[in-house]
């Protein structure tokens, strides 16, 4: 699974001009599903993402995350973030799971962040979506689930 989180002051989600969704300050996460994903991956993006520190602090410094501030997520499933543009001029979304499959695991993903304790608002899965965000810093990261077997290898641990 990989996600492009995005701090925010505000971020909504409409669905053919009526809002289903909607959040104050705290994190738009975008999440794709790739084939193989399973429910471990959206298990370790719940934690990544709860507890990435990229909340300012008093002195504006990347000291908290939406755990330590009680902000909300705003998860929006988008499977162009699996699309493989390194042959020619189109994406290629070959590598994207199917939506029987990738379903699930975004409520997966949802369940995680509630059992954290985190307070989710979701877009509508499959729907063509009009998402509207103020990027606070502006501050985007990128967290890819694959990307936790590597690291498992050799830690390398910021606090």
């Amino acid at each position: 699974m990989r996600a492009v989180v995005q701090r925010v002051s505000e971020a909504c989600v409409h669905v053919q001009d009526h809002e289903v969704a909607a959040i104050g300050h705290g994190l738009l996460v975008l999440i794709g599903v790739a084939e193989g994903d399973s429910s471990e991956d959206a298990r370790y993006l719940a934690e990544k993402i709860a507890n990435l520190r990229v909340m300012p602090d008093d002195t504006k410094r990347m000291n908290y995350s939406v755990l330590d501030t009680g902000m909300a997520v705003l998860i929006v499933s988008q499977f162009t973030l699996i699309a493989d543009t390194n042959r020619g001029r189109r994406p290629s979304f070959a590598a994207a799971a199917d939506p029987s499959i990738a379903e699930p695991l975004v409520h997966d993903l949802e369940g995680y962040f509630r059992s954290l304790g985190v307070t989710v608002a979701c877009g509508e899965f499959g729907s063509d979506m009009d998402v509207r965000l103020v990027n606070r810093g502006p501050v985007t990261i990128i967290v890819d689930s694959r990307h936790q077997r590597s690291s498992q290898l050799g830690s390398n641990h910021n606090d």
